[in-house]
């Protein structure tokens, strides 16, 4: 039983540094190599890349923030959730496999975005796509990450819901 707790945990941790280790080359990259205002396209332009630098949220949301409430919003509270999501994951254990997968996801993008904010002051995005009848803003690796988290938690609770069973009913013990 010990065991299988301490394997949950490495694979928990190895997933989180994937998906940091990830998020972090591809920004890396971006400001290493591309500059402001350069744009590369793909698949007929509908995938573009080009370097934003981020001061604010999702969307830049509260870029026009005062300083200290920024910090507060964007860097404080962020990092509260993000360590009250690890412990939670870390600790139970009963959680199913899927709704972790998917709140490991929702963490490591959290951790992403947040170790930008406080060693560069902005968070660097970069892709963007427009599908026409599909447009995103301009995102990043971690922002992807946390998307999909949702998406694959909400996914999960309305199958869930809709077979009529408990996600604590599915859950595997560890």
């Amino acid at each position: 039983m010990k065991s299988n707790k301490f394997l949950r945990t490495v694979l928990i941790l190895l997933i989180l540094a994937l998906n940091i280790g990830c998020d972090q080359v591809s920004k890396s990259i971006v400001r290493q190599k591309m500059t402001y205002f350069t744009y590369l396209g793909y698949l007929g332009n509908h995938v573009t890349l080009s370097k934003v630098e981020n001061t604010g949220a999702f969307l830049s949301m509260g870029d026009t923030l005062p300083h200290p409430v920024k910090i507060v919003l964007l860097n404080l509270l962020p990092l509260l959730v993000v360590v009250i999501g690890l412990v939670f994951i870390l600790t139970k254990h009963n959680l199913d496999r899927v709704i972790s997968f998917g709140l490991i996801l929702v963490i490591g993008g959290g951790i992403g975005n947040l170790y930008d904010r406080i060693m560069h002051g902005s968070v660097t995005d970069f892709m963007h796509i427009n599908f026409v009848v599909f447009q995103t803003g301009i995102f990043n690796v971690a922002d992807l990450s946390i998307s999909t988290g949702v998406c694959i938690m909400l996914v999960q609770a309305y199958l869930t819901r809709k077979n009529g069973t408990e996600v604590s009913d599915l859950s595997q013990e560890s």
